[in-house]
């Protein structure tokens, strides 16, 4: 099992690079950011606050970290024309030794698409178009006859989904697939993509699996109890040490290649976040090698 660092988009690049070094110098694979031009809300109405943007930041941080992965937690085709897009991420993968994952996605948070003007179609559609990109991006990698130059060296593409039509499109084309989920989700979702993967005739084994979680480190009972109330039950990891190490095996037995874990429950300052971050791989992950 390999573990990835996810600072959210509003951290400020000192932050980021400093996460991003302390992850290098500790032994993690890589680091994840999302790709978003705003902070979400419930509706379309506009996100306050900093989103820093995802391909420039990941540039700029492979230019300085020399072996971390560094994948984009996912493009929307909706904001990205493929053909911009893949030229980017080749670009990067040139940039950072090959240490690009290009993660694409259909498109879904609606308040930045109404912001600045990107069309997102209904559900049915938005698949149908995704299906068209993906199959155009495959292409520029990996269609000799097509002109694109330079090609990435080996860059990996990467979906993230949870659907079955999907899940099939991933399954035809993407090297790695992505899933948010705790161990209980993930393992349905599992079974759907095994059935997805033989509809269109690819062994899943051949498709690189990821995914990640809300973490929340706690040692108190009472506090345990009431995030249990509260957090999203579908995508939370919550307990004292010993309970994370239970429920981080749970994804290395469902075959699961590389879990991120996001800032986003780790604390309110830099500080906290950093240490929190910091006990989690002495006191967790270290269980895993």
């Amino acid at each position: 099992m390999r573990f990835s660092v996810w600072p959210s988009y509003e951290r400020s690049w000192d932050e980021v690079l400093a996460l991003a070094t302390w992850a290098e110098s500790s032994g993690f694979h890589g680091c994840w950011y999302a790709d978003h031009f705003m902070p979400q809300t419930d509706d379309d109405s506009v996100g306050r606050g900093p989103a820093y943007e995802c391909w420039t930041m990941i540039a700029a941080l492979g230019a300085v970290v020399p072996r971390l992965t560094f994948t984009s937690m996912v493009s929307p085709v909706t904001i990205h024309h493929p053909v911009v897009l893949t030229k980017r991420a080749a670009t990067v993968d040139h940039v950072t030794g090959g240490r690009a994952v290009l993660g694409i996605g259909a498109g879904w948070q609606v308040n930045e698409h109404v912001a600045y003007g990107f069309e997102l179609p209904e559900p049915g559609e938005r698949v149908t178009r995704f299906e068209r990109a993906i199959e155009q991006i495959h292409g520029l990698l990996h269609d000799e006859s097509v002109p694109f130059d330079p090609r990435p060296t080996g860059m990996e593409l990467l979906v993230g989904t949870g659907s079955p039509r999907m899940m099939r499109i991933t399954a035809r084309w993407a090297d790695v697939w992505n899933t948010w989920g705790n161990p209980t989700e993930r393992a349905k979702r599992t079974e759907v993509f095994r059935r997805a993967c033989e509809q269109v005739g690819r062994d899943p084994d051949t498709v690189r699996r990821s995914s990640q979680a809300l973490f929340f480190l706690t040692d108190d009972d009472r506090t345990r109890d009431k995030l249990r109330e509260r957090a999203p039950q579908d995508r939370s990891l919550i307990g004292g040490p010993a309970e994370l190490i239970e429920l981080v095996g749970t994804y290395v037995e469902a075959g699961v290649d590389e879990l991120a874990i996001p800032d986003f429950t780790l604390g309110a300052t830099p500080e906290q976040r950093l240490a929190t971050y910091q006990r989690l791989h002495a006191e967790v992950l270290s269980a895993f090698g």
